[in-house]
């Protein structure tokens, strides 16, 4: 079997009495999708957090294609290639299609923003963010403010931004999110695309969209994995079922 791409080992993170992220280890290994599962308040958003780096834990480990990620923050580790997405959009909104993924580009190069401007006429960026927004189902959209893009493109946009990083994993938290049916189908073939070229952790509540997607899942319950499987696992577990699936799904 494949090194995994990802792994936590142990992680915890406590606010006070509370155990967000409870001795959390999973992997993400190359060509999969693992989907991150459980009710509100069960800890996915911080271990998703600490996997990028914008929380530091109070015990255990991150890795990343072989390396120890401690000390190293979310700007680093993007570098590295650990692409990010959000559950609330993060583009900037008076920024065009073309614009937003350039700055991807620049930001995987290591270049400043304040070259902006002229990248825009060096194709040795614009080819690359081209591709990330055709790749993301944006071709055609280049040049059209985030800002009036519809809900769904903008979720596409988030997606080539994080192409245009060119990542080795993603992380993406929620992205069906706000969807309505045809935005969640059209959407669901994407990402079940994208995994060919980086595999990605996936915070969904979508149960149809995970149980397309998923080839693992983890649910978290309290901060703690209470169990880990593929789809047909997870569904019949007895324990997941009283937690949060309930014995009819």
């Amino acid at each position: 079997m494949a090194e995994p791409v990802l792994e936590t080992a142990g992680l915890r993170k406590r606010f006070g009495a509370l155990a967000a992220t409870d001795d959390v280890s999973l992997t993400l290994r190359p060509g999969e999708i693992h989907a991150l599962i459980g009710p509100n308040g069960a800890g996915k958003s911080t271990l998703m957090r600490l996997i990028a780096g914008e929380a530091v834990p109070d015990a255990g480990s991150v890795r990343f294609v072989g390396r120890d990620l401690a000390g190293i923050d979310a700007a680093g580790r993007a570098q590295l290639g650990l692409a990010r997405t959000f559950q609330v959009s993060s583009v900037a909104p008076e920024f065009s299609v073309l614009q937003n993924v350039v700055l991807a580009v620049l930001g995987a190069a290591g270049r400043r923003l304040s070259v902006l401007r002229p990248a825009l006429g060096d194709e040795a960026l614009t080819r690359p963010a081209e591709a990330a927004i055709a790749r993301a189902g944006l071709a055609g959209r280049e040049g059209v403010r985030a800002a009036d893009l519809s809900h769904g493109e903008r979720r596409r946009l988030e997606i080539a931004i994080a192409l245009a990083m060119r990542p080795k994993a993603f992380l993406m938290d929620e992205p069906m999110a706000g969807m309505g049916p045809d935005g969640t189908r059209d959407l669901t073939a994407l990402l079940a695309g994208l995994k060919r070229e980086a595999p990605i952790l996936l915070v969904e509540h979508d149960m149809d969209a995970v149980f397309a997607l998923a080839d693992r899942v983890s649910v978290l319950v309290y901060g703690r994995v209470i169990a880990t499987g593929t789809v047909a696992d997870v569904r019949a577990d007895r324990a997941v079922q009283d937690a949060y699936l309930g014995a009819g799904t």
